[in-house]
């Protein structure tokens, strides 16, 4: 994995960048969608994928756009990031790549060792490799909103029409190298399973409102918006704008729970990784935490604790990742703030609110952990990346390293992993973070993990103070005031 990384970024320089004023974009939030419960079409058994050798015929992104091109816009870097550099110096960091492509909005993504998979509102997930774009995953319907990769290899995608795509990457070649094919394998649920329960009225449960009355509860109903996979348990879990999350096995992809877990769309949902745990975020404003129970061979997840509770003060939940090593887990809101939550005391042991990180002027749309690296992705267009520090204890700090402003519209999607090239400078430790937006471009970004921001001389960012400890919880705006959220982030935030 470390080798497959260190490839991906050897292929991913800097674009040519010339200084022009970026466009206004704004904010569309994609329609919600019921799948029809009276069809059991599927395609489980087609293939759709088109592969393109590295040749002449591969599509590469537009690298060498037009001068007036809104992909070309220089990106506004904090002390220590020379954008400029990144494009001859491999130890550079900043802005190395912008992957650009026709086909809509970015709405999700994922990096798998060399490989950047993104997902659109063009009902495709291209994968991309050295700025080239070497398949293209054609679902047939639904946006990819949600995008997950499993250590064999499989491909999960989560669409606007309900279902859960399974997706699987051709075995390695002799050299070591990821076959470029990729094939469609099946979806969740499989079509066998959904027959054999739509024949048994006990398998019918009561919609949310506003949908069908009764539906067969194996399938979502509405927009599958996220998903996370618990590779330890051997388990995916899937969140639905239905207001449900369900549980599938991935072993033989057998759907084991449906869970009605909150009152509006659950927006986002991720495993914990420690004590059995899994969050969801909903746009009721609230965040559960729920603790998976095995007793024989059933799972069951039970309400363990609600960690934030509805209501109108502090917006939708929009975004929940987890730091297991850490026992962290951060929640991104529609009012743009960041909230660390931290176990403590063994798996018995309570959360307590650690840290509030203020960083943004617009909702956050997303968020991405690794190790003590924290990345939020706004409406506001911009990212900020975050380093978590231990005080001692249970008390902690946070130091904003950058803030990243490249993008010409809201940031839907981020992931970060760290960087394992060894080129960096004095032993720094570095890391790589990838973010897609609706503007329709996937940025790659390369940052120290020791080099913070100096006070004082932030240029391009928010100045938003940054509240570090929970004690200043009460003493933030609110969101009312001069940074409140825009109406589209109030009821699904774009999920």
């Amino acid at each position: 994995m470390a080798t497959a990384r260190k490839k991906l970024i050897h292929f991913l320089r800097a674009d040519p960048a010339a200084a022009v004023s970026p466009a206004a974009s704004a904010l569309s939030s994609p329609r919600s969608f019921s799948s029809n419960e009276s069809s059991v079409s599927d395609d489980d058994s087609t293939s759709s994928s088109a592969s393109f050798p590295p040749s002449a015929s591969s599509s590469p992104s537009h690298y060498s756009p037009p001068p007036k091109s809104p992909w070309t816009a220089t990106t506004h870097l904090l002390p220590g990031l020379d954008a400029a550099g990144a494009a001859g110096d491999p130890a550079a960091t900043g802005l190395i790549a912008s992957l650009v492509k026709e086909g809509g909005k970015v709405y999700s993504l994922a990096a798998a060792g060399d490989l950047l998979y993104t997902g659109t509102d063009s009902e495709t997930v291209r994968v991309w490799r050295d700025r080239r774009e070497l398949a293209a995953l054609r679902a047939g319907s639904g946006l990819v909103k949600a995008i997950v990769v499993a250590a064999d290899g499989r491909i999960f995608t989560g669409h606007q029409d309900g279902k859960v795509r399974v997706w699987r990457r051709g075995s390695s070649d002799g050299a070591g190298e990821p076959a470029m094919q990729h094939r469609r394998v099946g979806s969740l649920p499989a079509l066998g399973d959904y027959l054999a329960s739509s024949v048994n009225p006990s398998s019918y449960v009561t919609a949310s409102k506003g949908r069908r009355r009764r539906a067969v509860w194996l399938r979502h109903t509405d927009a599958v918006s996220c998903l996370s996979l618990d590779e330890g348990a051997g388990l995916l879990y899937s969140g639905s704008w239905d207001r449900t999350f369900k549980v599938w096995r991935v072993a033989d992809s057998r759907c084991l729970e449906s869970v009605p877990a909150h009152d509006d769309a659950v927006n986002t949902v991720a495993a914990a990784g420690f004590g059995g745990l899994v969050l969801t975020g909903s746009a009721d404003g609230s965040v559960k935490v729920w603790r998976r129970e095995v007793i024989g061979e059933r799972t069951r997840h039970v309400l363990e604790r609600v960690l934030r509770e509805g209501g109108d003060s502090g917006g939708a939940v929009t975004a929940v990742a987890a730091c297991p090593e850490d026992r962290a887990v951060y929640v991104g809101t529609s009012d743009g703030l960041v909230t660390c939550w931290r176990w403590c005391g063994g798996d018995g042991g309570e959360p307590r609110l650690a840290a509030v990180l203020a960083g943004h002027r617009t909702g956050v749309m997303c968020l991405a952990v690794s190790g003590r690296v924290v990345v939020s992705g706004s409406a506001d267009r911009t990212l900020c990346v975050w380093r978590r520090d231990d005080a001692g204890g249970e008390d902690q700090r946070h130091v904003r390293l950058a803030v990243l402003a490249g993008h010409t519209g809201p940031v839907k999607c981020v992931a970060v992993a760290e960087d394992v090239d060894d080129g960096g400078y004095d032993g720094e430790r570095r890391f790589v973070v990838y973010s897609g937006s609706l503007d329709g471009s996937v940025k790659v970004w390369r940052l120290s993990e020791d080099r913070p921001l100096e006070a004082g001389t932030e240029a391009a960012g928010p100045s938003r103070p940054v509240l570090l400890e929970s004690e200043a919880w009460t003493a933030l705006p609110s969101p009312a005031q001069s940074w409140a959220a825009p109406p589209e982030l109030k009821r699904v935030a774009a999920a």
